[in-house]
């Protein structure tokens, strides 16, 4: 669902067809936030002959939410939790990644815990050749698209994917 790490911040389950994208949280961890949570928000258009005097209640508040620490902003922004077994697609891979792990730049994925042990990163995704990487490997302002939350069939365990491949 979510790692170890991200729970002082508020979370939520992602939905299908969601558009995420790798955050960083507090300075530290990696995780999923919605794209419409992270981007900044626009301005409103101003209308044309209308003038507003210098200290209006929203450019005061503009001006407070100016100077609140960063981290308290990020607080905000929720983790989107994903379960393990969702299908994903994960754009924008860095080089390094795909030629490390044999992947394109996009590629499906599966969503998957890689342990139960506390406090450890245990967030991964699974590409179809069967390689594995942290959530916390991936390149902060990564996107992905969630595909389905449930698996659609049932994925070999790591041992039976050596088995075939020993075949």
């Amino acid at each position: 669902m979510c790692d170890y790490s991200l729970h002082t911040f508020p979370n939520r389950l992602a939905v299908d067809g969601e558009e995420l994208v790798v955050h960083r949280f507090g300075g530290a961890s990696l995780g999923l936030a919605s794209v419409a949570d992270v981007a900044p928000p626009s301005s409103a258009p101003s209308c044309p002959g209308v003038t507003r005097s210098y200290w209006s209640w929203t450019r005061l508040k503009e001006w407070f939410k100016a100077q609140q620490p960063k981290w308290e902003a990020e607080k905000r922004i929720p983790a989107v939790c994903v379960p393990p077994g969702a299908t994903l697609i994960l754009k924008d891979i860095p080089k390094n990644l795909q030629r490390e792990l044999c992947v394109r730049e996009t590629e499906e994925v599966r969503f998957v815990q890689t342990s139960a042990e506390a406090n450890t990163y245990r967030d991964a995704v699974r590409f179809g050749n069967g390689r594995q990487v942290l959530l916390q490997a991936l390149r902060e302002g990564q996107r992905a698209t969630i595909l389905s939350l449930g698996a659609t069939e049932l994925e070999p365990a790591p041992e039976e994917l050596l088995l075939r491949a020993d075949r």
